[in-house]
């Protein structure tokens, strides 16, 4: 038990709690438009796209750091997105199937491209979250990312919320629908992209969907979609650095793990689960 406190107590771990809250907070919040926009297939694969970006970085900067391979990630998910919803606009190709042929080139090139990388670097860290490691440029990089992240979901609440449940009526009142469309993927690919250091690129698409469908079966009101996903992303990312510890266990699967457990529960307990009403079906 001790030993346990002692780790608690170092300021690497201090680190990894604060990056636990700023990660969850921020995908948490931005989950309720995953959810609204029925887009988690769409970002669970962008999420495969972070290999070439990191790559290129390296063999251009010889190094690979936070910042680095943060930048390199959302530019190659935004290439990748943005084109294969280019591609579906301008053509019979639907959208999931751009990007199935986009994605999946991105990684076979990431792959050639590994084997060009000079440094020593392990990038098993960037499949399954390495937390633990932050370092305080780590901790600006991820309050950069939350401020742009909330604060452009903040401000442009409105015509983003007009845009994904009326974009007809978005566009009679002059709102530029498919610039919001952009905006709004450029926010969720930032979020995922945040959340690489904490629980991976095999694992991101988790915290960046599981808070908001955990709140929608307990509330109809969108606001708390947003801020009560924001609550619980960075509740459970916190409670999950610290059992990680408790139980020596990895913590971005631990973080995963938690909020899948919280999803078990809310799907049990919510008053709009299926689960409580096909109860009370059988009980009637």
């Amino acid at each position: 038990m001790s030993e346990i406190l002692d780790i608690i107590s170092m300021p690497f771990f201090k680190r990894a709690l604060v990056a636990a809250a700023l990660i969850g907070f921020t995908n948490g919040f931005v989950s309720g438009f995953v959810l609204l926009r029925r887009s988690a297939l769409s970002l669970s694969a962008l999420s495969h796209t972070m290999l070439p970006g990191i790559v290129s970085v390296v063999l251009i900067t010889g190094v690979l750091t936070q910042l680095g391979a943060f930048v390199g990630s959302m530019i190659a998910a935004l290439i990748v997105g943005l084109a294969s919803i280019m591609v579906s606009r301008g053509s019979k190709i639907p959208q999931g199937t751009a990007l199935a042929i986009f994605y999946t080139t991105a990684i076979a090139l990431g792959r050639i491209m590994l084997e060009y990388v000079a440094t020593g670097e392990d990038l098993e860290s960037w499949l399954f979250g390495s937390i633990l490691s932050v370092g305080d440029s780590d901790l600006y990089v991820f309050f950069g990312i939350a401020g742009i992240t909330l604060l452009g979901s903040t401000l442009f609440m409105r015509p983003i919320l007009l845009t994904l449940f009326e974009p007809s009526v978005a566009v009679v009142q002059g709102v530029p629908v498919r610039l919001v469309n952009y905006f709004l993927f450029t926010l969720m690919v930032m979020a995922l992209m945040a959340s690489f250091q904490a629980v991976g690129a095999v694992l991101s698409i988790g915290l960046l969907v599981v808070p908001g469908a955990i709140m929608a079966m307990f509330t109809n009101r969108t606001r708390w979609l947003f801020w009560g996903g924001g609550l619980v992303g960075a509740t459970g990312g916190v409670t999950a650095v610290l059992l990680s510890v408790i139980f020596n266990i990895p913590t971005g699967p631990a973080i995963v793990v938690v909020l899948g457990g919280l999803f078990l529960i809310a799907y049990i307990t919510g008053p709009n689960s299926g689960f409580r009403r096909s109860l009370t079906v059988k009980s009637t």
